[in-house]
């Protein structure tokens, strides 16, 4: 099912969406660059059907959305000082921060590293889906894995569109290489994929 969102979802949508979130099934929605696509972060059921909609190898772990900065440490084993600059400068959007997660995490979403993947989202869309959720959100790209992230409905395999349960369709997204990814868990910010934000710019943060 696609439902029409534009650059703000309706209540009405949202509350769609959340439904189809806590029955167990999937909804992709549109971030900055390329759509996500979304699942409780504590159903196993859920998540493995993320999975298997992407064709991804469960070693490989999931992020996941909060809704804001102060549930972060319902997540993670520790927020070092230096995460908390790095959030300051680029949260909301931009850039997904890695940390060591605590035992709250189902393993699931870790591929076996002990580490998750953060972000807060900038989006309205996708803030008010996380919000209204109040619990996490798998964020990963509405894609095959291995593929290329979809800026519109229209880019997604058919495959992968068969399989979710509600598009939010924000229309064509800016594109681009999605969020820069760092890793916070060692004694100093690694740079794991540079994305929006160039690799330079989390160095001289």
């Amino acid at each position: 099912m696609i439902t029409p969102v534009g650059a703000a979802a309706s209540r009405q949508a949202i509350e769609k969406a959340v439904a189809v979130l806590h029955r167990g099934g999937l909804v992709a929605y549109p971030t900055r660059c390329l759509y996500g696509l979304g699942a409780d972060a504590f159903n196993g059921d859920a998540v493995g059907r993320v999975y298997r909609v992407k064709q991804r190898p469960t070693d490989k772990p999931l992020s996941i959305l909060i809704p804001d900065r102060q549930s972060l440490e319902q997540w993670v084993a520790e927020v070092p000082p230096v995460a908390l600059r790095l959030m300051e400068r680029f949260w909301p959007g931009r850039v997904t921060f890695v940390f060591r997660a605590n035992k709250t995490l189902p393993a699931g979403l870790l591929g076996g590293t002990g580490r998750i993947g953060i972000r807060l989202p900038a989006h309205s869309v996708a803030r008010a889906l996380v919000s209204a959720f109040g619990r996490p959100v798998t964020a990963t790209s509405a894609n095959l894995s291995g593929t290329p992230g979809s800026v519109s409905v229209s880019d997604m395999a058919p495959e992968v569109v068969r399989q979710i349960d509600l598009i939010l369709d924000a229309g064509r997204l800016q594109g681009g290489t999605g969020s820069t990814v760092v890793d916070l868990t060692g004694d100093r910010p690694v740079v794991l994929r540079e994305g929006v934000v160039p690799a330079a710019e989390i160095e001289s943060a």
